[in-house]
């Protein structure tokens, strides 16, 4: 089965990811290509200042320092670079100028006539050309048990509001946000992981439940679950208080 990821350059854990999942993934299927869009976690694109700031005014000095500095060692290090792990397994990388949904970039990711299109750290929300694009669909992880914390940064909020638990879900990807039929999920248990332990818990299990959901999928053995919306939570960018009270209740970054 030929793959397609689509993603974005986020320069902390991507790079480590998507190394364990070529390493994981089934014998049967095949990353043929990696669709990179720009990263933006604020939901629309930003100047890489104007992030600074914001972060900054969010999370305060300390979550700012911690991850300027991450950051910065990241610039030199080679094994964090998704271009780097891409060119290592001989996956072509294309860079998309235009959004996800743009006639232009679905021409281009229709070139490579994916069977199945997977969705890592994806930006934006997909429209029915590209959800369409592959014969076997497209799917998408969350690392959140949905239908609870749709949305962003659920590792920030499931701590925030006093969760013992939390998970991963990869599921068909629709045209709502964490909406479509749920294929794996894996919950987790949370004890005192830190919001960057929980981050990287939940990826890794989450690049597990992707290759198995890739298993089921080529092998049409599924049984989907419902992601009900009546049973719905939904959560979007932190404020400033949210952040406040996610220290107040004894919750740590790292």
């Amino acid at each position: 089965m030929r793959i397609l990821i689509i993603t974005q350059n986020e320069p902390f854990f991507l790079a480590e990811n998507l190394r364990y999942l070529i390493k994981i993934l089934p014998k049967h299927s095949q990353i043929i290509g990696a669709v990179v869009t720009s990263p933006s976690p604020f939901g629309k694109k930003e100047s890489f200042i104007e992030k600074a700031r914001r972060t900054y005014n969010i999370f305060g000095f300390q979550f700012f320092l911690f991850y300027s500095l991450k950051y910065l060692i990241n610039i030199f290090d080679k094994n964090s670079k998704v271009k780097n792990v891409l060119k290592k397994n001989r996956i072509v990388k294309v860079n998309l100028n235009k959004n996800i949904n743009h006639p232009e970039s679905i021409s281009t990711i229709k070139e490579f006539k994916p069977d199945l299109l997977v969705s890592i750290l994806g930006n934006e929300i997909f429209k029915k050309p590209i959800i369409n694009l592959a014969k076997k669909g497209c799917i998408n992880l969350h690392t959140a048990l949905l239908p609870k914390y749709r949305g962003l940064m659920p590792s920030f909020w499931v701590l925030k509001n006093n969760e013992e638990f939390t998970g991963v879900s990869v599921f068909f990807v629709d045209e709502g946000i964490d909406s479509g039929p749920i294929i794996v999920q894996k919950k987790v248990k949370i004890n005192d992981l830190t919001q960057q332990e929980l981050i990287k818990t939940t990826k890794k299990i989450g690049m597990d439940a992707i290759a198995k959901a890739i298993d089921l999928i080529e092998n049409d053995d599924f049984d989907l679950i419902e992601n009900d919306d009546s049973k719905k939570t939904y959560y979007s960018f932190p404020k400033r208080s949210d952040v406040k009270d996610f220290y107040n209740k004894g919750k740590r970054f790292f």
